[in-house]
């Protein structure tokens, strides 16, 4: 008897515990998981975009609209007993009793997501559309490297030009382009070099902004950015515009590129399958400029190779080939990164009811 009621008591314990909330105890878990899983498919989708561009495919861009998980917990138990007796029946003395024990548990996991095509007339302007220099600076003022910056973002400055990757053909840089990085480059690690930007009711003006005492291997850099550029290399402020000429020695005119430029330009520099290129399935891989230091190294180095890579950043398959980036290759993974968050000043809203596609999940 005591036995019994031990053991239906520690069975209303054990129900008790498990009807505490899983919810609060799985938030960490999917928070993490979910964002490593968005980021390691943007990652994806962003490397089969210019995979696809490199091929002169269409490239296409899903959003992660929304996750909502959902989890259940359904249980039940079930119990019967029957305080044993002493029969008097054949046998004599034998004892009488029932005990019925019965317990049901039923666990789900479905989370919904949705995904929303980033497409529409507002989207596809963003696209094609040039990025301002006040964001350009901005990214620069932020810290990262002007050279990167400059050659990834900037067609030309005040005409001097950087190379151009259209359709049919390259055209390589002018000479002198990749002279103005490097200096430009020097001028920031100098920390001699700043943004200001002057408000008013109709405009705002950009303004780059040099420190009265500079160091004289600075110095020596920023002549050289003055004869390239024509500006007057007593100044220690300078107009920023968008424009292909500048109005004056005070001022620097910047064409910039669209994000759909930028992408062309890294995808032109992507290997491919030299088969392919004989198969006229896509074009040869261009050669690089040539820079005061010899040939100019892409700025990202995209492989490809039959099967797939075993230590990858980021890899995706492609017409029988996997396309992917060294998990080693540092400065390719930043730029890669940079990529994403250029990405960012893509205009995303829309007034058009984009199609949305949800999709309920089990496991």
């Amino acid at each position: 008897m005591k036995s019994t009621v031990c053991i239906l008591s520690w069975l209303v314990i054990l129900l008790l515990a498990g009807c505490a909330s899983i919810g609060p105890g799985r938030v960490t878990q999917d928070r993490f998981d979910y964002t490593g899983a968005v980021a390691d498919s943007w990652k994806s989708q962003m490397l089969l975009n210019l995979v696809k561009i490199r091929y002169e495919d269409t490239p296409v861009f899903l959003d992660v609209g929304q996750i909502v998980a959902g989890y259940s917990f359904q249980r039940n138990l079930a119990g019967s007993v029957a305080i044993p007796w002493w029969s008097s029946a054949p046998p004599p003395g034998s004892p009488s009793g029932t005990l019925g024990i019965g317990g049901q548990g039923v666990y789900n996991d479905s989370p919904t997501i949705t995904y929303a095509p980033l497409s529409g007339e507002r989207f596809a302007r963003s696209m094609m559309m040039a990025l301002p220099p006040l964001a350009i600076m901005n990214v620069i003022q932020a810290g990262f490297p002007v050279d990167m910056v400059f050659r990834l973002t900037v067609q030309s400055i005040n005409g001097v030009d950087n190379r151009r990757v259209e359709l049919e053909y390259v055209k390589s840089a002018n000479p002198e382009f990749y002279q103005l990085l490097q200096d430009l480059r020097r001028i920031q690690v100098s920390g001699d070099i700043g943004i200001r930007i002057n408000r008013t009711a109709k405009e705002e003006v950009l303004n780059l902004v040099l420190r009265p005492n500079i160091a004289a291997a600075v110095e020596n850099s920023l002549l050289n950015v003055s004869t390239i550029l024509g500006l007057d290399p007593t100044a220690r402020e300078f107009r920023i515009v968008y424009g292909a000429v500048p109005g004056d020695n005070k001022e620097i005119a910047l064409v910039t590129r669209s994000i759909y430029q930028i992408l062309v330009d890294l995808s032109s520099g992507i290997t491919v399958p030299e088969a392919q290129v004989k198969e006229r399935r896509v074009r040869p891989t261009p050669e690089a400029d040539l820079g005061p230091d010899g040939p100019i190294p892409p700025l990202i180095r995209i492989a490809h190779s039959a099967t797939r890579p075993a230590d990858a950043f980021v890899a995706v398959p492609y017409r029988g080939y996997w396309f992917s980036i060294d998990d080693h290759d540092i400065r390719s993974k930043n730029l890669f990164s940079f990529i994403m968050f250029l990405f960012t000043f893509v205009e995303k809203e829309s007034k058009e009811a984009a199609p949305i596609l949800t999709i309920p999940t089990t496991r």
